[in-house]
């Protein structure tokens, strides 16, 4: 795995509403390169998780473009989008959306077999990377008897396992107590270093937000940077 450099020039988004239009963004540049690790905060309806699903090619943006290890991704077509998505995003939700009538290992291991590979590297890639976030002796639990906790790891996991050089997570650790979400978010860290990928994470927690070594303010659809914890 190695990181995805990104650049976000001009991007902007907006929504009409009851003959209104409201912006959510305005004109936001970012830059990231291979490996960065970034923590986004800000007010809630603040448009964090908006910017994050443009970048990870869920949503267009209104206006502005964005570039994925020099490629511009963002007039890209349908399928096109979805491709690299595939390739090169991992993403990580508030709700951990495991499948709940497969184990941990199943859901882990999902991504792959959707790409076409095997039942035994998918099996391989998923044990590996459970027994990595400390589920080794979870893999054929099912959500339902794993705890708040160890399914976020599971989606950790799931997000990791094809390899992609940018993981996305936005509030990954919101439906979570303090001392687990402490947990999960530094586990988070120390795979990202481990494997080189380009970390953003969308949380409202200052103090989570602390332990990244950058961290930007959006408010009024602008990003600008936080000073030092």
């Amino acid at each position: 795995m190695s990181g995805v450099a990104v650049q976000v020039r001009g991007l902007s988004r907006a929504h009409r509403k009851v003959g209104r239009v409201i912006e959510v963004l305005r004109a936001v540049d970012l830059d990231l390169a291979p490996g960065d690790r970034l923590a986004v905060v800000g007010p809630s309806g603040s448009g964090k998780s908006t910017l994050l699903h443009m970048i990870g090619l869920l949503d267009r943006p209104t206006s502005g473009e964005i570039v994925l290890d020099g490629r511009p991704v963002s007039k890209m077509g349908a399928a096109e989008r979805a491709q690299v998505r595939n390739r090169t995003v991992g993403f990580v939700f508030q709700a951990h959306l495991l499948l709940p009538e497969h184990s941990a290992l199943g859901n882990v291991a999902m991504p792959v077999l959707l790409a076409g590979g095997s039942h035994s590297v998918a099996n391989a890639r998923a044990e590996a990377l459970l027994r990595a976030v400390g589920l080794g002796d979870r893999l054929h639990h099912r959500p339902g008897e794993l705890s708040g906790g160890e399914q976020q790891r599971v989606a950790l996991a799931r997000a990791l396992v094809m390899g992609p050089g940018l993981v996305l997570a936005d509030e990954p650790t919101g439906n979570l107590d303090p001392g687990t979400a402490g947990g999960v978010f530094d586990l988070m860290v120390q795979l990202n270093v481990q494997l080189g990928s380009t970390l953003v994470v969308v949380t409202h927690s200052r103090e989570l937000a602390d332990r990244f070594p950058r961290r930007l303010l959006l408010a009024d659809g602008r990003l600008r940077e936080l000073d030092a914890p």
